[in-house]
């Protein structure tokens, strides 16, 4: 069984990797952008069309602040992406906005930012995957009618992807991602030309309908309430931004350099397609109304479009309009744009994991997400956010209307902490610079990044007005649950090492040490386990030594005091009374017994144990062993050592820990049928040097006893 389970590992997740090989998986920028930047490059096929969703609820008349909103946006984009780069250079460890709130803020503000991303984080794999749910199910209605099974089947194909380890999952994502991109702007320049220069009319396959207000005449407080809805939702566009920032680590030196880099690529290509992708939008007449209520809404000829109507999204549209329905690349946009809403969600397979390790390692998060995987990713970071989104995903119907109202709320907290957090860090280092032109840029700098916090901060305030009865609350409940988490496992963590720490100048207090070593040897029945933990326990030299049985059945166990005086062994049993048939219960008993009789004594349990070969050979064996164990762990002063005794079953398990050792190359190995010969020969004589250990520990007994006598 468990080389079955080894080979499929290998076969999904590929050879294990040395650490030495880490630097390996450094990531050059032209692939770093494409596994960094997809959720933000991916935000353009829905955050125009959600600025054009909400204002037509006041009706079609709003859609002339669609291009005010837009530059809002873009002001917001410009000005965070500035602001990250600032953060790559000041903090290049990886621990994004995360360290700078925590340096800069204190311990709370960093925990806060750290829950807010890691709701940010599964949020971005269950919307984008959802969404890309949605543009497959558009031309295929098995995936429409299964949405929910469908996008957890995704993401769990995106999970083996990504265990496979950074670099190789980069690569598998670069080609996709680069298409969507070239798509895009390709898309943008060839309707542009075609607006400006050939003066031709743009048509969307929307143009000629109408969309009925829920909301006419409007007062001027909801009309600005609905206008900043609008930019609240726009600023979907943001999303992903700050991944870079937490994943300078995986680039390759100069890190802050590249990373920087990397960021400012992507910036100016999210601000390209958002612009070209609303302006071809609004001049081709595209309309979109809210999903939930555009069979009603939507006017086609004067009539509502009915229960039927499927509403294109505004990349379709444009693409249509420019290239013409049925065009190859038509179909080439709406496969790319699918496609790379998928691969939005790799962005948070790569940012959610290194977050997770820094947290675990500052002992706020279990220490197992500290721990790579054979491909040196975080494999436990990957597979706890997998999981949690599939739980999104199955809990909201795999629903993106629903799931993108608790959307940016988690970004914006941590956008916002973080340029506070900067504009602190410039202030304190300007106290003690004294060069000028370092001085001038570090001004210039705080700057930057206080323009920035107040930007944010107001988009942040902005969101959770508009969007907190829609679903924001989620998220707003959520938060505070993980920030209490995390302390109360960092409480523990801390608690533990109090208890186990020692300090520099302590010395043992002979007082504290144990009197004496109590042995007591558990006995079922007379076999070589047996006698081989008897042997084992006499060759450690306790104060005492005992063998213990439970009597359960009168006769088994007068037969095994016969036998036991009949064989000689040196050592005494004790018959312990059941007439309830317990086990575990006497032993503990009478394990307590010796403890009260003498506190300063250590009682050292040995329990035989069999080691076998097949995963149901577990099932039959070891059972009583285990739940004792299990009992004697909690008492103090009690110690528990397993004498293990290898079944033949064992034998082809033997020489596997080197052959299958965590991180190493694993390879089959057949042993010759001579070695193998040689194998069982030094295994019977093993056996039989076992089954006289009693015999000569009787014979050495006598031999003392003698020379005693004589002196």
């Amino acid at each position: 069984m468990s080389k079955v389970t080894d080979l499929v590992k290998r076969l999904f997740i590929g050879r294990a990797l040395r650490s030495t090989q880490l630097h390996e998986q450094l990531l050059p920028k032209r692939i770093a952008l494409p596994v960094f930047a997809s959720d933000a490059l991916s935000s353009v096929a829905y955050a125009p069309q959600e600025i054009l969703v909400i204002l037509s609820i006041a009706g079609l008349s709003f859609y002339s602040f669609a291009p005010w909103v837009a530059i809002a946006v873009v002001v917001v984009m410009l000005t965070v992406v500035a602001s990250y780069r600032q953060n790559v250079h000041a903090y290049p460890s990886g621990g994004g906005d995360y360290e700078v709130a925590t340096v800069n803020l204190g311990q709370n503000a960093g925990l806060t930012v750290a829950s807010a991303l890691m709701v940010d984080y599964v949020l971005t794999v269950a919307v984008s995957v959802a969404n890309g749910v949605d543009y497959v199910g558009a031309t295929i209605p098995y995936v429409a009618e299964h949405k929910p099974l469908v996008a957890i089947a995704i993401v769990v194909l995106l999970t083996l992807v990504n265990l496979r380890g950074i670099r190789e999952s980069g690569g598998a994502f670069a080609i996709p991602t680069y298409a969507f991109m070239f798509a895009v702007i390709g898309l943008i320049v060839w309707g542009g030309f075609r607006l400006l220069v050939l003066g031709d009319e743009l048509r969307a396959p929307t143009a000629g309908y109408e969309i009925l207000a829920e909301q006419a005449n409007m007062t001027s407080f909801a009309a600005a309430f609905l206008i900043l809805r609008a930019f609240s939702s726009g600023c979907a566009a943001l999303t992903g931004v700050e991944a870079i920032s937490n994943g300078v680590p995986a680039f390759r030196k100069p890190k802050s350099k590249n990373a920087a880099t990397t960021l400012l690529m992507m910036g100016l290509v999210s601000v390209v397609m958002f612009v070209g992708i609303i302006s071809l939008g609004l001049a081709s007449g595209v309309k979109l109304a809210d999903p939930a209520r555009a069979a009603y809404d939507v006017l086609i000829d004067g009539r509502p479009a009915g229960p039927g109507y499927y509403q294109q999204p505004i990349i379709a549209q444009v693409a249509e309009a420019v290239f013409g329905s049925g065009s190859l690349f038509f179909f080439a946009i709406a496969a790319v744009t699918a496609l790379i809403l998928f691969l939005a969600a790799n962005t948070a397979f790569n940012g959610f994991p290194v977050l997770g390790s820094i947290l675990a390692q500052d002992r706020f998060l279990p220490r197992q997400l500290h721990t790579r995987g054979d491909r040196l990713a975080f494999s436990n970071g990957i597979i706890f956010l997998a999981a949690a989104a599939c739980l999104l995903l199955w809990g909201f119907d795999a629903d993106v209307s629903r799931l993108l109202n608790l959307y940016i709320v988690g970004v914006f907290v941590s956008f916002t902490l973080s340029q506070i957090g900067m504009v602190r860090h410039w202030t304190r280092h300007l106290k003690t610079e004294t060069d000028s032109s370092v001085r001038r840029q570090m001004r210039r700098s705080r700057v930057i990044n206080f323009f920035g916090g107040v930007m944010t901060g107001v988009v942040l305030v902005v969101v959770l007005l508009t969007k907190f009865t829609h679903g924001a609350w989620i998220v707003c409940v959520a938060m505070p649950l993980l920030f209490l988490m995390m302390k109360a496992i960092h409480r523990h963590y801390e608690k533990v090492a109090r208890e186990l720490a020692v300090s520099e100048d302590s010395q043992i207090d002979e007082s504290m040490l144990p009197a004496r070593n109590h042995a007591v040897v558990l006995v079922s029945k007379i076999h070589k386990p047996t006698l081989r933990a008897l042997a084992y326990a006499r060759a450690t030299r306790p104060s005492t030594l005992e063998a213990l049985t439970v009597g359960v059945e009168g006769e088994e166990a007068r037969a095994l005091q016969e036998e036991w005086e009949r064989r000689g062994i040196p050592v005494p049993l004790k018959m312990l009374d059941s007439p309830y048939r317990e086990i575990t219960r006497p032993i503990l008993e009478y394990v307590k017994s010796l403890r009260r009789r003498s506190p300063r004594d250590v009682v050292t349990v040995y329990i035989p144990e069999y080691v076998v070969g097949h995963w149901w050979e577990h099932l039959l064996h070891n059972q009583s062993a285990l739940r004792l164990k299990g009992r004697l762990l909690f008492q103090p002063g009690v110690m528990v050592t397993s004498v293990p005794w290898q079944l033949h079953s064992s034998d082809r398990l033997k020489g596997r820990p080197e052959r299958y050792a965590p991180n190493a190359v694993r390879r089959r190995q057949r042993e010759a049928p001579a070695e193998e010969a040689r194998h069982d020969e030094a295994l019977r004589e093993e056996e039989a040097v076992v089954e006289e250990s009693a015999r000569d520990v009787v014979a050495r007994d006598e031999m003392a006893r003698g020379e005693d006598g004589k002196a």
